[in-house]
């Protein structure tokens, strides 16, 4: 028998290691693992570790835990991994940054960004495509904006234009 928490761990260490696009196939998973939970009980796990699905290159969806681990910093090349491979556009106005995303993806980059630790960050919000990001005073938008541009591997140039 597995209490809730190990039941919990090993949820995330199989979302984290395969593609797990539902929660039938978690639940055999789990059942391979030696533990047998129903779907019911899959779901409210789900929930509790903050599971969301995020599309994948080729169409599909799967399961991501985007705070596995959310006391640790994200280190810079995770953060660089994360933003190269899901930002395609970063614009912005005033102390706010828009980051546009693959649909289903932004709060991926979003929970990235919020680990980061990123100074001149001051927080984010993710819908499915999009995130507003504010920038502190001291760096702006144009900074932050650049910033994420630079992360992203985006190229910057003088005829980005800004969101109004």
């Amino acid at each position: 028998m597995s209490t809730k928490a190990q039941r919990q761990q090993l949820i995330a260490t199989l979302i984290s290691q395969q593609a797990v696009t539902n929660q039938p196939q978690l639940v055999e998973l789990l059942l391979g693992s030696g533990i047998s939970a129903t779907q019911a009980t899959v779901s409210r796990d789900l929930e509790d570790l903050g599971a969301v699905k995020v599309r994948v290159p080729g169409g599909d969806t799967v399961y991501a835990i985007p705070e596995f681990a959310p006391a640790r910093l994200a280190p810079e090349d995770q953060l660089r991994r994360v933003m190269g491979e899901w930002v395609a556009d970063v614009q912005h106005s005033g102390p706010m940054v828009v980051v546009r995303t693959p649909p289903g993806c932004a709060h991926v980059v979003a929970s990235a960004l919020d680990r980061s630790g990123m100074h001149g960050l001051i927080g984010t919000v993710a819908g499915d495509d999009t995130i507003f990001c504010i920038a502190s005073e001291d760096i702006g938008g144009a900074g932050m904006a650049d910033k994420l541009r630079e992360l992203a591997g985006i190229a910057t140039n003088s005829k980005v234009r800004k969101v109004s």
